[in-house]
């Protein structure tokens, strides 16, 4: 009993010191960066996301056929709609799919602007990954596109980009 006495001592010795020096979260995941924790507060959406031609993406006039396309090109399960400029205007998932072919949808003849879901769940690359993971979490998604400030696409992930980070 006593030698566990003295080790609750010990550590209770150690957090008050360091809460007096005021080290945080953050200074433990600097010194600890392999550790669970260190992934968690250190890996960055921007760290972890597909970008460049890697990003599934077409316009709104393309038909759905081409957006099955780039879906199946890149693996995400999910394409962005976009315009020229590059900025999000929807997206089409793997659910927006299923939802087509029970309304019997053309592939060859119905615009993506027709399918796509629009005010889709987005984030920002300077993001924690973390923060991508309780988005898709809570909104029961898999994967999500990564914008900047003005709303164009700069990224894309899904679950898979985490697990391989090790932040899920």
């Amino acid at each position: 009993a006593s030698t566990t006495a003295t080790l609750a001592m010990g550590d209770a010795l150690a957090v008050a010191l360091l809460e007096s020096r005021g080290f945080t979260r953050e200074d433990f995941a600097l010194a600890h960066p392999g550790g669970r924790l260190g992934r968690r507060l250190l890996v960055r959406v921007a760290d972890v996301m597909n970008t460049g031609k890697d990003i599934p993406k077409v316009g709104p006039d393309a038909m759905l056929a081409e957006g099955l396309l780039e879906m199946t090109r890149k693996s995400l399960g999910m394409t962005a709609v976009i315009d020229a400029a590059g900025r999000l205007l929807g997206v089409f998932t793997d659910g927006d799919l299923r939802r087509a072919v029970d309304r019997a949808v053309d592939i060859h003849r119905t615009p993506m602007r027709d399918v796509m879901t629009a005010g889709c769940k987005t984030i920002g690359p300077a993001a924690l990954a973390a923060e991508a993971v309780r988005l898709m979490e809570q909104f029961k998604i898999t994967a999500l596109l990564v914008v900047d400030d003005r709303d164009v696409v700069v990224g894309a992930l899904n679950v898979h980009n985490l697990l391989r980070a090790g932040v899920m």
